[in-house]
């Protein structure tokens, strides 16, 4: 008489490392369209004044770290009778030590 084939019992790895894997995979692939979706549906609105420049506007350099900026936007300071701008109040400071 034949003996009745024998079952493995042991768990399949290889098997539950695939469910996890498309879980994974599903999980970050609606995450993106969720936010595909929001950016699509929120328009953020740039404060005034805070596009691009019109062509032809004359910029300066930042005498500090070399930044060319949009005068109208810049931080500055008067020097006598010339104006210095800057990029950043960074910047400005460490014009402001070194010319001390």
């Amino acid at each position: 008489m034949a003996r009745p084939a024998r079952r493995n019992l042991e768990p399949d790895v290889g098997f539950f490392l695939d469910v996890i894997f498309a879980l994974v995979l599903i999980r970050s692939i609606w995450k993106l369209l969720q936010g595909v979706k929001i950016g699509m549906s929120v328009r953020t609105a740039a404060p005034p004044g805070a596009g691009v420049p019109p062509q032809g506007v004359q910029m300066a350099k930042d005498p500090v770290c070399g930044t060319y900026v949009v005068p109208e936007r810049a931080v500055s300071v008067t020097v006598g009778r010339q104006t210095v701008y800057f990029c950043s109040n960074a910047c400005r400071d460490k014009y402001g030590a070194r010319t001390a």
